[in-house]
């Protein structure tokens, strides 16, 4: 598995930790915090986010997405262990699409932020403000004192479920875990002048230790341009027999574009090869790595037909 990420990318954090969890080795390349990504585009045709996870010419798109794949690949230990999968999932897709917002907004208020970029050059950081609010699609960042309101009422609930377990569902990790801790992580590693609102739900950051005690497994670090031989080399991987649910009327074979539903919108375009009731798969062929499948889950994400 070769993860395309960033030190400082709080859901590459979440996949690095998954890594740990289940003492994988894998290969890391890092990419840049902004666009443009001239490494990337060719393996994904124009989907931006981070982290991206490659087996081969296959090209795994968001988190909740490659969770998945490293849960087929590698089963034990579990995401899920004892706790109800969709009660995981439930949990795990809020802690993504809710808590992360707020709390990225609350850890880049102005102490935040400029604890963060110290020692950045003014045009790199204007780069950054310039490229996060192209991914917003130009909208205004939520204000820092409703953030730290809201993070509050969500670092209350969470100590809440942390009264007498260990972990968010009891006495093991699963997918909710990892996906509320690179939340959490970020306030408590990347900005601790500001982590003092966490002094309110210490069983918050007593979590957060535990988790943190997984470690990122064995990484492996490799450039970009051996990431791009690897798909050159490879074939995507035969597509299961059940490939093919229609919720849109699009026939398999048609050309088509996927996109995030919100933030970071840039589509992927490729010809539609499989629907399944969980995930999408493009096929692209690119002049520097040949064919490639291109994979995003449904949830979160929009597909049209390319009007020909």
């Amino acid at each position: 598995m070769i993860l395309h990420h960033y030190p400082t990318s709080p859901f590459a954090e979440k996949i690095r930790l998954i890594f740990g969890y289940k003492h994988m080795e894998w290969q890391g390349v890092e990419i840049p915090m902004v666009m443009p990504k001239p490494n990337l585009m060719p393996l994904t045709g124009g989907y931006r986010k981070t982290p991206v996870l490659q087996i081969g010419a296959d090209i795994y798109c968001d988190t909740a997405l490659i969770c998945d794949v490293i849960e087929h690949s590698v089963p034990t230990p579990s995401l899920y262990n004892a706790a109800p999968k969709g009660l995981v999932r439930t949990v795990a897709q809020w802690a993504d699409n809710l808590l992360f917002p707020v709390a990225m907004a609350y850890n880049f208020q102005p102490q935040g932020a400029q604890h963060v970029m110290a020692g950045m050059p003014p045009e790199v950081v204007k780069v950054f403000a310039e490229d996060r609010k192209a991914m917003r699609g130009g909208g205004a960042r939520m204000p820092p004192a409703d953030a730290t309101a809201m993070y509050k009422s969500h670092l209350r609930r969470l100590s809440t479920m942390l009264e007498g377990q260990p972990f968010l569902l009891g006495d093991k990790p699963c997918l909710a875990d990892f996906s509320v801790y690179h939340s959490v992580w970020f306030t408590l590693v990347k900005v601790p002048v500001i982590d003092h609102i966490l002094d309110a739900t210490p069983l918050v950051r007593d979590w957060a230790h535990r988790m943190a005690a997984w470690g990122h497994g064995k990484e492996h670090t490799i450039s970009a341009a051996q990431a791009l031989q690897v798909a050159a080399a490879a074939q995507p991987a035969p597509l299961s027999d059940d490939v093919f649910q229609d919720e849109h009327g699009i026939p398999l074979g048609s050309e088509v574009t996927v996109a995030a539903e919100s933030f970071g919108t840039e589509p992927t375009t490729g010809k539609l090869v499989a629907a399944t009731r969980t995930r999408l798969t493009l096929e692209r062929n690119d002049p520097q790595v040949g064919k490639l499948h291109v994979h995003f889950p449904r949830m979160g994400f929009i597909m049209k037909k390319v009007d020909t």
